[in-house]
């Protein structure tokens, strides 16, 4: 009896110590979970906050998914029939040297119906949407920046009329003229640059800035 109590206590023992080591496990692994969390969260913070110095071409993955993902291989640049994608220099810092953004500064991304720059991401960076065989001209244009008129620059608020930017909008409703003065919806507008272009004013009397911040050309 005393021998098959003994034995008794041993498995209850056993089977304690086995719980006790589930539970450090547990413990363990969701304390890694979350760190690696907060890791991420950390990255994806300061890859942002690096990322309201430029503009990525159409449907880029989140800044950091970008980075990692994306090759530097130069495709999406050759593919621009504008000549509107191009390589961030060495100056933007190590992790975004080589990737490719738009040069807004200087013209607007007309917004091409086949994608071809991203078409020509092999490594997804650049990627389209799941669609439900919708054919690749019919997907909407992505918000790749964010378009403000500068009032104190911009003619038309000035007293001179002026309509140099009207007509030059690809997204139906974007750019409105309300009497005599433009206005950016903000709901519709993708940031594409194309009023900026047409604007004949030096500087420029509408701004572009990142999605990601208030850093503005």
């Amino acid at each position: 009896m005393r021998s098959d109590g003994l034995q008794s206590l041993a498995v209850d023992a056993a089977h304690g110590h086995a719980l006790l080591s589930m539970d450090r496990r547990e413990f363990f692994n969701a304390a890694l979970r979350k760190t690696g969390r907060v890791v991420v969260e950390q990255a994806e913070r300061k890859a942002a906050r690096q990322a309201a110095a430029w503009v990525r071409p159409p449907f880029a993955l989140k800044e950091l998914d970008f980075l990692l993902n994306c090759t530097r291989c130069g495709a999406c640049v050759q593919a621009c029939p504008h000549g509107v994608v191009f390589l961030l220099g060495a100056k933007v810092g190590a992790q975004a040297t080589g990737t490719p953004a738009l040069d807004l500064l200087h013209r607007g991304c007309r917004l091409c119906k086949e994608w071809p720059c991203v078409s020509a991401c092999e490594a997804g960076a650049l990627r389209l949407p799941e669609t439900d065989g919708a054919a690749t001209g019919d997907i909407p244009p992505p918000r790749i920046a964010v378009a403000e008129i500068r009032q104190d620059q911009c003619l038309p608020y000035l007293g001179p009329e002026c309509g140099a930017c009207a007509g030059s909008c690809p997204v139906p409703g974007a750019l409105r003229w309300r009497g005599h003065r433009p206005h950016i919806d903000s709901d519709l507008c993708t940031g594409c640059a194309l009023c900026r272009e047409a604007c004949i004013l030096d500087p420029k009397a509408i701004r572009i800035r990142s999605i990601y911040g208030a850093h503005a050309v």
